[in-house]
């Protein structure tokens, strides 16, 4: 490829861009300080400003479970409108190679045999609790594959599974769950609380991945002009009580228990993904980092900076 400085990133102050700056010093991150991506005089701005050759398109609105249930139009409308023209302009201005990041929320709610695999995806709708969400990041999987059916594109799409890490938003309304799970273990611990609340049963099954893994995937990717729709996940599969329970080992604060407000929606029960086509393709070069060990150093970075608040 022709260097970083031709490789444009979007939501480039998220978490995932923000581990690839540590990792693609030189490529050009935007944000939406930067350009309003739901609008095309933005994102026709945005490309006469950079003229990319690579885009990574990690740009999306994002929000936890109860945000999704409350608002379904704004999450379907604004993910809509930004893959849309961001792609489109992407395609009309000549970009050789654009990688959209999608969700494992895309994929059917329930499903006969797990973990799913990429030719799965379409076998059935999203869970409802973010059915807007999803159906917006899947049709950006649609318009990837008719682009390159129709144009003879070389575009692709991955597939994360839920993501956490020192770069993430730690509230409930906004961050993934691993991520608020070790800032509400941080709190209790400070005002010597006995427990937690977690929202509903426990009982749901979910891959969590240290988010520096997915943004090394992504700069392999980018470096061997790979082109497979591909799953990013970690093999591990927890339930969310014994991810609260790995958690709370990681975080040295055993002696927390953990409750159920068992009132707020579990969401999908599971969406775990087979990463068999990501072994074969990456090899040795797949590093996953384990649950305990990204709680660990997630939490190790963020004592630091909330005791400097």
């Amino acid at each position: 490829m022709n260097g970083q400085n031709k490789i444009l990133i979007t939501g480039g102050s998220g978490m995932v861009g923000s581990f690839l700056k540590q990792i693609m010093p030189k490529a050009t991150y935007v944000s939406s300080k930067d350009y309003n991506l739901t609008s095309e005089k933005h994102v026709a701005k945005l490309f006469f400003d950079h003229k990319p050759k690579i885009i990574i398109h990690l740009a999306a609105k994002v929000g936890g479970i109860m945000d999704n249930i409350n608002k379904p139009a704004e999450y379907f409308t604004d993910n809509v409108l930004i893959n849309t023209l961001l792609f489109d302009y992407a395609y009309r201005n000549g970009v050789e190679k654009f990688i959209g990041i999608l969700s494992t929320c895309i994929y059917p709610d329930v499903f006969e045999n797990y973990p799913m695999k990429e030719e799965d995806l379409h076998l059935g709708p999203p869970t409802k609790t973010n059915f807007s969400y999803g159906y917006a990041k899947r049709c950006m999987a649609v318009q990837i594959d008719a682009y390159n059916k129709q144009y003879n594109t070389n575009y692709n799409y991955l597939i994360p599974c839920n993501l956490y890490g020192q770069f993430d938003k730690f509230e409930d309304y906004n961050g993934h769950f691993v991520s608020v799970l070790i800032k509400k273990i941080h709190k209790a611990k400070e005002n010597n609380d006995d427990n937690i609340m977690l929202y509903g049963s426990g009982k749901p099954l979910r891959q969590f991945m240290y988010g520096l893994d997915l943004a090394n995937v992504i700069k392999y990717y980018v470096e061997n002009d790979i082109s497979e729709n591909l799953n990013v996940a970690n093999p591990e599969i927890y339930s969310i009580d014994e991810i609260a329970n790995i958690a709370l080992k990681a975080c040295d604060a055993t002696h927390i228990k953990i409750k159920y407000d068992k009132t707020k929606p579990d969401g999908q029960y599971r969406k775990d993904v087979s990463i068999e086509k990501l072994k074969k393709i990456l090899g040795n070069d797949l590093k996953i980092t384990s649950l305990e060990e990204g709680i660990k150093k997630t939490y190790k970075i963020m004592q630091k900076e909330w005791k400097k608040k």
